[in-house]
């Protein structure tokens, strides 16, 4: 099973890598062409996932299916194999619905997004880097709160119904609460940073950090844009390292 999963691990990382490294690899505009082909693959890529779900716990590969499931029905038993508590069938029906459950979600991620990219006012050419990189954590911090909940779920099985019924609030604040007002200079991510970190004037280039005295700290916004003075940049001590604006959106 641990195999299993470092495989599952290492094509995840194998594709950002692809899309980073190689499709992406050149900061440009994305088209709205281009990002319904990419959609359409990456959907196509995760909807073709289920194949290999339905036969490796048909034929429960590496022990898959064989594990204790408490999301699941009562196991039934097989000559030479014991219990089974997940079959192709069951597996296919559960990935799918979290797949259609998850790209739901997404949906009003892309709301989320759009006000960021305004406030922080991300020129076009560098949205998809940032987000590549928002996605990362985004997988990150999903894996460790996964881990923990798994945890907490085979330690206590009442629990799952406080996650269900947080769920439950969440999307029913999310129906009735109006969002129109809301003003991103004072969620408390946002001042907690502008507290803690200094903050440069305007982007340079694609730099997520820039280090006085370089010719980072001297690189224009976006390519063949005019090159302003970064009066925060030009007063800092020569090689200190200080993030682009990120937090000063107007």
């Amino acid at each position: 099973m641990f195999w299993m999963y470092a495989g599952f691990t290492g094509l995840i990382l194998f594709l950002l890598a692809l899309d980073l490294g190689v499709f992406n690899k050149k900061a440009h505009v994305v088209s709205v062409r281009e990002a319904l082909g990419w959609s359409a693959f990456w959907i196509f890529l995760g909807l073709s996932f289920s194949i290999f779900i339905y036969f490796g716990y048909e034929n429960h590969w590496l022990g898959l299916g064989l594990t204790p499931d408490l999301m699941g029905s009562a196991p039934r038993m097989v000559e030479g194999m014991g219990a089974v508590y997940n079959d192709g069938a069951s597996a296919t029906t559960k990935y799918l619905t979290g797949y259609l459950v998850e790209k739901s979600l997404s949906v009003d991620n892309i709301f989320v997004i759009s006000m960021i990219f305004g406030f922080l006012a991300v020129p076009a050419i560098y949205q998809h880097r940032v987000l590549f990189w928002g996605i990362v954590g985004a997988l990150v911090m999903r894996g460790v709160m996964i881990a923990i909940g798994a945890a907490m779920i085979q330690e206590f099985t009442w629990i799952i119904y406080v996650f269900g019924g947080f769920l439950i609030l969440t999307g029913v604040k999310m129906l009735v609460v109006k969002g129109d007002n809301t003003d991103p200079h004072s969620n408390i991510v946002v001042r907690l940073t502008r507290r803690l970190f200094p903050i440069t004037q305007r982007f340079h280039g694609q730099h997520f950090f820039v280090r006085a005295g370089t010719d980072a700290s001297h690189e224009a916004p976006t390519p063949g844009a005019e090159n302003l003075r970064d009066d925060v940049v030009e007063s800092a001590p020569r090689g200190r390292s200080w993030p682009p604006r990120c937090f000063s959106g107007s």
